[in-house]
């Protein structure tokens, strides 16, 4: 009796021993986890980025921006050739979602939204200040867009557009050549392809205007 009662406490101690090894193991194995997947999500927030990409977002929201409310200003208008106005629609469409993009860049990487203002909203200095800002229509020639109608409208804004897609192309060059995030240069070489496109129909367009 004495032998099995030893036998039986032996093997209560060994089962408590592997219960003990089991549950350190697995917390273990449970730190080890959380640790690996924290390390990617940090990762992922921080991923490499540098002042190039910074500079691509902050400088092509407001350019987007202006481009959307130049072509709200000319689809809210009566008469405007509809090749026009299908463009207008097409380039607001593309790049409003591109805006909110960029902006989520921003605010992941903790940078303002925008770049210092007082170098901005001068109407003509604040355009030739800022040469990273290429192609920004004047307010001047904004109230000329909104003040036009008919042909003379879709003129200025294909001639206003074309000038603005210039400009946005000469940034997103300089994104491709020098940004670090993959995710902005991706879409440095989309506006490069696209906007060219543009470019070159709304020159078409104009010529036949």
């Amino acid at each position: 009796m004495t032998k099995l009662m030893m036998l039986g406490a032996g093997a209560v101690v060994a089962a408590a021993l592997v219960a003990g090894c089991s549950n350190q193991s697995s917390d273990g194995a449970t730190a080890n986890t959380s640790t690996t997947s924290a390390a990617p999500s940090s990762s992922v927030a921080s991923e490499a980025h540098d002042d190039a990409d910074v500079m691509f977002a902050q400088h092509m929201i407001p350019h987007h921006q202006q481009a959307v409310e130049m072509s709200d200003v000319l689809l809210a208008k009566q008469g405007i050739d509809a090749r026009v106005t299908d463009l207008a629609t097409q380039i607001k469409g593309a790049q409003a979602p591109e805006i909110e993009q960029m902006q989520g860049w921003l605010k992941q990487w903790g940078n303002p939204p925008m770049p210092p203002m007082p170098q901005q909203g001068h109407g003509d200095m604040g355009h030739g200040d800022m040469p990273a800002m290429q192609g920004m229509v004047s307010e001047t020639d904004m109230t000329a867009l909104r003040n036009a109608q008919g042909a003379e409208a879709a003129k200025l804004y294909l001639t206003h557009m074309i000038a603005h897609h210039e400009g946005a192309i000469t940034m997103a060059q300089d994104e491709i050549k020098d940004g670090q995030y993959p995710a902005a240069v991706e879409m440095a070489r989309t506006i490069v392809k696209t906007q060219q496109a543009e470019i070159d129909t709304m020159r078409q367009i104009l010529g036949s205007l």
